[in-house]
């Protein structure tokens, strides 16, 4: 027999002054509300309800155990309450990781808009050019440009899709010229990300034929930050590797121009990673929600595949 029920029956029939109408308020038969009572009873061992022909009523040990059972009944629904409200009302602390040009670009610009909805949440943002380890270091949210996760307890959302852009300020492709094609790339000042996967290796498929066709490179800068790559090409120094989602509104705004924009590297996978639970948290949710309404909205996907103009 069921605990909770024995002692919800019990409180009903104390409070009903009824045996059939407790157990219709908690959808039992006659006899298995009459098994439920006895079965209290003897758990107890002792009488709680005496019966006669015309009327039901608690003997003193009964009225004493239902003022404690309506107490911790009254508890239980309280604490079942919160729970609800708290996982309709997202609050507390959200800790979220990405890189630091991610971070930049699009999580600072969003945390105005995300707390003034939510606004009993703060959001904590470590922003590490690393995959931190997210159970470790009790992160509930990770922005990732990786396929999946090598840990099946971390569950992925996809935001989308960008390419890596080669691009220079019109400053130096007017000292130094357009590359017109992959082996122009050895006479050129290379910007490189450290952290990008094989990041003196690049592997180009040509965009019409197919054809594909690696080239090593060596920095003239190398770094683990892209924020200092993107200055360094912003200032003239030569040609950057970047995901679109970095240099997408320099290049619309003339700051950075796309060079051998008919040659394509791998594209990279942007994900939402989190450790998977059966019951999300409000917190973790609602942030998840907001960043993938925010992608759709502004129709990254699109922008950061597209192709800008052929030199």
């Amino acid at each position: 027999m069921d605990r909770w029920t024995e002692i919800e029956l019990f409180v009903q029939v104390a409070e009903t002054g009824s045996l059939s109408r407790a157990a219709e308020a908690l959808n039992l038969s006659n006899a298995s509300a009459s098994r439920h009572l006895a079965a209290l009873e003897e758990r107890l061992g002792a009488r709680l309800v005496e019966r006669n022909t015309r009327r039901l009523y608690l003997t003193d040990t009964g009225q004493e155990f239902f003022q404690r059972a309506r107490n911790i009944l009254g508890d239980l629904r309280d604490a079942e309450s919160d729970v609800n409200a708290a996982a309709l009302n997202p609050t507390g602390v959200l800790r979220v990781t990405a890189s630091l040009s991610f971070a930049m670009h699009h999580i600072a610009p969003l945390l105005r808009g995300f707390t003034e909805r939510y606004p009993n949440v703060s959001v904590h943002v470590e922003a590490a050019n690393r995959y931190l380890d997210i159970i470790d270091n009790n992160i509930d949210v990770a922005i990732r440009t990786r396929e999946y996760e090598p840990d099946s307890n971390i569950t992925i959302r996809r935001l989308g899709q960008t390419r890596r852009i080669l691009a220079a300020s019109p400053g130096y492709l007017a000292k130094h010229g357009f590359p017109k094609g992959l082996d122009d790339l050895q006479r050129h000042k290379l910007l490189v990300y450290l952290h990008a996967n094989t990041p003196n290796e690049l592997r180009f498929t040509h965009v019409d034929s197919g054809r594909q066709q690696t080239v090593q490179i060596k920095g003239l800068l190398e770094t683990n930050d892209g924020q200092i790559v993107r200055a360094a090409a912003l200032d003239g120094m030569g040609i950057l590797i970047q995901p679109s989602y970095i240099v997408y509104d320099d290049i619309v705004a003339g700051r950075l121009v796309p060079v051998l924009e008919d040659w394509d590297l791998p594209h990279l996978t942007i994900n939402l990673a989190y450790p998977s639970r059966k019951h999300l948290s409000a917190k973790v949710r609602a942030f998840i929600d907001f960043m993938a309404e925010h992608f759709a909205r502004m129709d990254y996907e699109r922008k950061w595949t597209g192709r800008f103009a052929v030199y």
